[in-house]
């Protein structure tokens, strides 16, 4: 991730140990990937036992690891930091 912004040259770690609020921005997102997974097994997949749950849903949050890793941080700026997105602003700079 860039220490600053490419557009507007905002620096991203505000303060030391900012992002440690991201982590928890990452869990939810994690769980909620659980949920959906196991309620997508158990009604398309007929109820399977244990391992039908665990490896699926285990393999799915894995993979989604670097897409939560930068979900978690922008969700996490924008709801703390009083960033706001303007595609117009980013558009002009290009």
């Amino acid at each position: 991730m860039y220490t600053h912004c490419p557009s507007c040259n905002m620096r991203y770690e505000v303060e030391p140990g900012f992002w440690f609020g991201a982590m928890y921005v990452s869990y939810a997102l994690t769980v909620g990937i659980m949920i959906v997974g196991g309620l997508v097994i158990y009604n398309f997949f007929g109820d399977p036992g244990a391992l039908g749950y665990v490896v699926p849903i285990t393999l799915t949050s894995l993979l989604a690891v670097p897409f939560n890793f930068r979900i978690a941080r922008t969700v996490f700026i924008h709801l703390f930091s009083g960033v706001e997105y303007k595609p117009e602003a980013s558009q002009t700079n290009n």
